[in-house]
């Protein structure tokens, strides 16, 4: 089968699930619309005020959408023992996961893009005077790279939901370590320096107008790739090596 009919299906697949869908909206709704709210209130004063990056403060609870979104698609073909028609179609393993972590990437990054151009512009025209333009320096950059970080995210639970062959298992993994684990070791003073390279807290880097600590925001990606690499790497292994 040619890799374009695995996109396809895999397409097909993911329509046809209404939970995958609503993941998706999720992560749209939440990340703008709470976004828009923190904007709306604020009343100036900060002298560390970040315009761009408060304008994604909803992105921390809206990222849960495109970790649900990467886990369901995967993992939920163990559950529901649809896999077994999967590899039936496209017994070849590799084929078939390359065409899953294509679909689940393009559509997080595609639905991240439209959350990251609608919180840049809704958020500074909230901001009124405190705003910026999409022209400034900085302001595209993170648009764009709201985008990728959803891209990237969904791809690295998509990995992970792989290798655990289960959602609960996953989700149990993944949403406590973003909720509160990465936080957490991000913002203790005895662990910052090893918590900003975790995926979330470098991947949040492209979003800053001027990021700090060690990672830029090119770099930052670059980690969080590199995370979403491992986690698929790990995924295609248990695919390839254990039985269905």
């Amino acid at each position: 089968m040619q890799f374009t009919a695995v996109l396809r299906s895999e397409w097909t697949k993911i329509r046809s699930l209404r939970s995958l869908s609503y993941s998706l909206a999720v992560l749209l709704v939440v990340t703008v619309a709470i976004g828009f709210v923190v904007c709306s209130g604020y009343d100036g004063g900060d002298a560390h005020f970040d315009p761009v990056f408060n304008a994604y403060f909803g992105l921390n609870i809206g990222q849960f959408g495109a970790i649900v979104f990467g886990v369901l698609t995967v993992a939920g073909e163990w559950s529901s023992g649809s896999i077994r028609v999967s590899l039936a179609a496209v017994p070849r393993r590799g084929l078939l996961y390359a065409g899953k972590l294509v679909t689940v990437g393009s559509l997080a990054l595609a639905v991240g893009l439209v959350a990251g151009f609608a919180s840049v512009a809704g958020g500074q025209a909230l901001l009124g005077d405190e705003g910026v333009s999409l022209g400034s320096p900085g302001v595209l950059r993170s648009a764009v790279g709201c985008g990728i970080y959803f891209g990237l995210l969904a791809v690295f639970s998509a990995g992970i939901g792989t290798l655990l062959r289960s959602p609960v298992g996953a989700l149990s993994l993944l949403i406590p370590f973003f909720l509160s684990l990465g936080p957490m070791l991000g913002s203790l003073k005895a662990t910052r320096e090893v918590g900003q390279f975790l995926p979330d807290r470098a991947g949040q880097q492209i979003l800053h107008l001027a990021p700090e600590g060690a990672l830029g925001p090119w770099p930052g990606i670059a980690v969080l790739a590199g995370w979403a690499a491992l986690a698929a790497a790990a995924g295609l292994w248990s695919l390839l090596r254990r039985d269905v």
